[in-house]
């Protein structure tokens, strides 16, 4: 294989050491390796990074080992091309695997130019996604704590889920505090009920005869408390994010974004975290939905088309997209409810979500890419599309009923 970098560098990351090897081609054509291994804690990646410098490594390599590559490539990051890949891209021989051989066999495909690294984001954008991932997991933490305050009620035969619409708004915490604080006249609690609540008082003292006991409140004290502390954390989070998204968006791009049906203001948070705004790191919106994994796959043999199923991507990237896409099918004339419920008829409602999930990516992408405005194509934009075959199936279906059809064109309006 005819070499493409000079000289470079690949590592074999672990939690405690790294196995690092050189790879130099020498005047006529003398191939040189040096091989050793490093530590992981600063001062060694200080030392690895001098060493590496010395050689004059221009290129260097290393496998995305769930969080361990990240201080190394904080430490090596401005002073040499990086190249993040995927494992399943640099697979040893089976039989002759060390961390030697490991080291070796990246450094000899990257000097070859046969590795391609994973999109890495800049450091503001990496911390912008730390906070983004971790508020979705504070916000998924709440609903589990969620579940388990309605689980306690229904065991304390307390049957407020059944009568309020949110057992957690303000009446509905009002009445838990005041269950905790062991009140148990039904006629007492009613009284806290707000709102449209106030319409179903007679219901609501039924729902709140039950057997509470001091084990219940206990528990719905600790829930209470918890869910308290997560919600209180997300807020922070909030503000945080706020902050680190401005240097990303300017407030025209981020009005623009809110226009897109089933955007919100996390949404855009969240896809912004992931994708960044510079689009240029993506060659075109194919390769952003592959790597997103919102995308079918392609699977064919023989001339035969096998799983169309969508490829692993970013997974925190496709929940935000699935959210606004479930969002936007519930929006009332515009192009993306169409398209949903186009393809829901006949493929299933995943399969639409999915859809229209990828047609927002492709819309974020143009948006960002020609920082321009949306613009909805309408409800019905697929009738007009193909208004030759929409016409032959509506005909025949009220044929199909009994009655024969004939059709005149409309005349214009004077």
């Amino acid at each position: 294989m005819n070499t493409i970098y000079p000289c470079v560098a690949g590592l074999d990351v672990h939690q405690k050491t790294i196995a690092a090897c050189i790879r130099q081609n020498k005047p006529q054509g003398k191939m040189f390796e040096e091989t050793r291994s490093f530590g992981t804690m600063t001062r060694d990646l200080l030392e690895l990074s001098d060493w590496l410098q010395a050689a004059g490594v221009t290129h260097v390599a290393m496998e995305s080992t769930g969080v361990l590559w990240k201080p190394v490539f904080n430490i090596l990051e401005g002073n040499f091309e990086l190249l993040l890949v995927n494992p399943r891209d640099v697979k040893q021989v089976p039989g002759r695997k060390t961390d030697i051989t490991d080291s070796q066999w990246i450094a000899q495909l990257l000097a070859c130019g046969l590795l391609t690294g994973s999109f890495v984001p800049p450091q503001g954008q990496r911390q912008l996604r730390e906070l983004t991932r971790h508020r979705a997991q504070l916000a998924s933490e709440s609903t589990r704590v969620a579940n388990r305050i309605h689980k306690t009620l229904e065991d304390a035969n307390i049957k407020l889920g059944a009568v309020a619409s949110d057992v957690l708004g303000v009446s509905g915490r009002a009445i838990l505090q005041a269950l905790i604080e062991g009140e148990q006249n039904p006629e007492t609690m009613v009284k806290l009920a707000k709102g449209r609540l106030r319409a179903k008082i007679p219901q609501l003292k039924l729902a709140l005869q039950g057997c509470v006991t001091e084990h219940h409140r206990f528990m719905l004290q600790m829930l209470l408390g918890h869910l308290q502390h997560l919600e209180q954390q997300i807020a922070e989070f909030d503000l945080r994010i706020e902050e680190q998204l401005r240097p990303f968006l300017t407030s025209e791009q981020y009005q623009n974004l809110d226009a897109v049906p089933g955007m919100n203001r996390r949404t855009i948070e969240n896809v912004i975290a992931e994708i960044g705004s510079d689009m240029s790191h993506f060659p075109s919106e194919h390769h952003l939905a592959s790597w997103a994994g919102i995308c079918p796959g392609n699977e064919e043999s023989a001339g035969k088309r096998k799983r169309t199923r969508i490829t692993q991507g970013n997974r925190w990237l496709r929940r935000a997209l699935a959210e606004a896409a479930w969002a936007a099918a519930h929006t009332h004339d515009t192009y993306l409810a169409a398209q949903f419920h186009r393809l829901a008829g006949r493929r299933g409602s995943k399969r639409a979500l999915v859809a229209v999930a990828h047609s927002l990516l492709i819309i974020v992408y143009y948006m960002l890419k020609h920082d321009t405005c949306y613009a909805d194509l309408g409800p019905h934009y697929f009738d007009h599309l193909n208004g030759r075959g929409l016409e032959r199936y509506l005909v025949k279906r009220l044929e199909g009923l009994g009655y024969d059809v004939t059709l005149h064109p409309q005349t214009p309006a004077a």
